[in-house]
């Protein structure tokens, strides 16, 4: 595959590493960027990321036969209505979202349907830093990335990102919009709400019980991905708290059925209950170590 005018919308870690990783791998001859941070632009022109930065969407999208679009998906109706006047069907069109449901909603309330060159992506992939700088040509390479076409959705089209994904190294799925939230709910939202929450509340002792001082490995560990950007993360949370909620309140029951077993000091039980979730993470080891 090659793309003659690669657009990414949205210059930060995900936006950066999708150019770096087409440039790294041959699959465009330009790459051009569009965000309302100036300074971000500049970053990424300076350290080579894109050949061009733009403030205004449309300019940058204007001509391109790729466009990806990296923004937070509580900011997708605003760049959709931007691109609506330049939209392109010779074009194809992708986004990063880690939300899919909200996404194709937003297509549809601002295009009146999401457009059959349009299919809506997720790669699984990232670190808790966030910005152009900490971009990588590699982030893709052996990860995951989860395609949800919807049954409208141009077969060429489909292909062609397909291509492009695994152009940047990633191993592409197919989901639909629906279970691709769902899954992802539990895998990836409720984690990191959890890693949230534990943080945000041993932050706050720590002001006068000098907690994180102590703190060992497995805190490092845990806490990592509270790390991530939290613009990012109150979005995903928004749009998927119709999935996010029921699992807090399972989670809330299984605190609960623990909290039960501590209190009636039974070390049997306790026992059998961590052996039971460290059997668990064995299975997933055992089943996806060599696949990420």
């Amino acid at each position: 595959m090659e793309i003659h005018r690669l657009c990414i919308i949205g210059i930060g870690l995900i936006g950066g590493s999708v150019a770096l990783a087409a440039r790294a791998q041959g699959v465009c001859r330009e790459v051009v960027a569009a965000d309302r941070d100036a300074a971000a632009l500049a970053r990424a022109e300076a350290l080579g990321v894109v050949d061009r930065g733009y403030l205004e969407v449309a300019e940058a999208a204007e001509g391109a036969d790729a466009v990806v679009i990296a923004v937070p998906v509580g900011k997708m109706a605003a760049v959709f209505a931007a691109l609506k006047p330049v939209w392109s069907p010779a074009a194809f069109y992708t986004d990063v979202g880690s939300t899919k449901a909200s996404v194709v909603q937003a297509a549809e309330q601002v295009l009146g349907e999401v457009p059959a060159n349009f299919v809506p992506a997720h790669p699984i992939a990232g670190r808790e830093l966030s910005g152009v700088e900490a971009a990588l040509p590699d982030l893709f390479a052996g990860k995951r990335v989860i395609l949800t076409p919807l049954p409208h959705t141009d077969v060429r089209v489909l292909e062609r990102v397909r291509a492009f994904w695994l152009e940047l190294g990633a191993e592409v799925h197919d989901m639909s919009v629906s279970h691709h939230d769902h899954v992802l709910a539990a895998t990836s939202h409720l984690p990191h709400v959890i890693s949230y929450c534990l943080t945000h509340l041993l932050g706050r002792r720590d002001e006068k019980d000098e907690i994180f001082q102590y703190a060992a490995g497995g805190f490092k560990d845990f806490s990592r991905i509270a790390g991530s950007d939290p613009v990012m993360w109150a979005d995903i949370c928004l749009a998927n708290r119709d999935e996010i909620l029921p699992l807090l309140r399972r989670f809330e029951a299984e605190l609960s059925a623990f909290d039960a077993l501590l209190a009636d000091g039974d070390r049997q039980a306790i026992h059998d209950y961590f052996a039971e979730a460290r059997a668990a993470r064995q299975r997933f080891l055992d089943r996806y170590s060599g696949e990420t």
